[in-house]
C-alpha cells in the first residue's frame, strides 16, 4: 500500500459483490485473470480508499492478500472469497458476495491470554462488567462470537453464572451489514468507523484485562 496513489473513497460498487459471486462459482486462476481489472477497480481500489479514510483515526492498516495459503489445507481453491483488512486501533473490515462485515476483538490468543481472559471473566468485579458490555453490544445489533470449548474449562464449575463466557478461548464482536444502500456511498466509511467505536467497549475490556501475550514466540501455540 505504501506509495500507491489512492482515490477518494466513494463506497463499494455493486460490481464488488458481483465479482465475488463469480469467484465463489469459479475459484480458478482463469476467472481471476479474466476479471483482474474488475477486482482492482471495484474491490481493491475502494478498500484502499476506505482504509486511507479511516487511518487518521484508527491507525495504519493491513490489507490481507487475495491468495489463500493452501499448503496445509484440504481446500485447494487458490483465492479468498472476500477482501479483508485490519487496523489495530479499530478492527477488521470485509467485503464479500454477502456484502459488508465489520468486527473487532481478539481473534487469536496464546495460552497465557486465555488464562487471563478466564480469570477476568470469573472475577466478581471484572466479569459482570464484561457481561454488561456483551449485553449492550447485543442490544445494539452486534453478535458476540469466538473460539469456544464445547464443555466447561478445567477448574471451573459447570454452573458458574458466566460459564458461557468462560468457554471462550477467543472473544470477538461483529456485525453483518449486508448490502445497504450506503455501501456504495462515501458514507460507508463513517458507518465502519461508528461500528468500531461501539465495538471498542469490548476491545477496551480485553486490552485492560487480557492484553498481548507475554510468552516467547516459540511457546505461543
Amino acid at each position: 500500500m505504501v506509495g500507491e496513489a489512492v482515490a477518494e473513497f466513494e463506497g463499494f460498487p455493486a460490481e464488488a459483490l458481483i465479482f465475488y459471486e463469480g469467484l465463489e462459482a469459479d475459484n480458478s486462476k482463469v476467472y481471476w485473470t479474466d476479471h483482474r481489472d474488475l477486482y482492482e477497480k471495484a474491490v481493491r481500489g475502494p478498500m484502499l480508499a476506505l482504509l486511507t479514510a479511516l487511518a487518521p483515526e484508527f491507525g495504519d492498516p493491513h490489507l490481507f492478500r487475495p491468495h489463500r495459503d493452501v499448503r496445509f489445507s484440504r481446500d485447494k481453491s487458490p483465492y479468498k472469497t472476500a477482501i479483508g483488512a485490519y487496523i489495530t486501533g479499530g478492527g477488521y473490515v470485509q467485503v464479500s458476495a454477502n456484502g459488508l462485515m465489520v468486527a473487532s476483538g481478539y481473534w487469536q490468543t496464546a495460552s497465557d491470554q486465555v488464562e487471563r481472559l478466564r480469570a477476568a471473566v470469573a472475577d466478581d468485579v471484572t466479569g459482570p462488567k464484561l457481561e454488561a458490555v456483551v449485553e449492550q453490544l447485543r442490544a445494539s445489533g452486534y453478535e458476540i462470537s469466538g473460539n469456544r470449548l464445547k464443555t466447561r474449562p478445567r477448574g471451573y464449575d459447570a454452573d458458574h453464572p458466566r460459564i458461557e463466557l468462560l468457554r471462550h478461548r477467543t472473544l470477538t464482536v461483529h456485525r453483518e451489514f449486508g448490502e445497504p444502500t450506503w455501501l456504495a456511498e462515501a458514507a460507508c466509511a463513517e458507518r465502519v468507523a461508528a461500528a468500531w467505536r461501539e465495538m471498542r467497549l469490548l476491545r477496551d475490556w480485553l486490552d485492560r484485562h487480557v492484553g498481548p501475550t507475554r510468552l516467547p514466540e516459540t511457546r505461543r501455540r
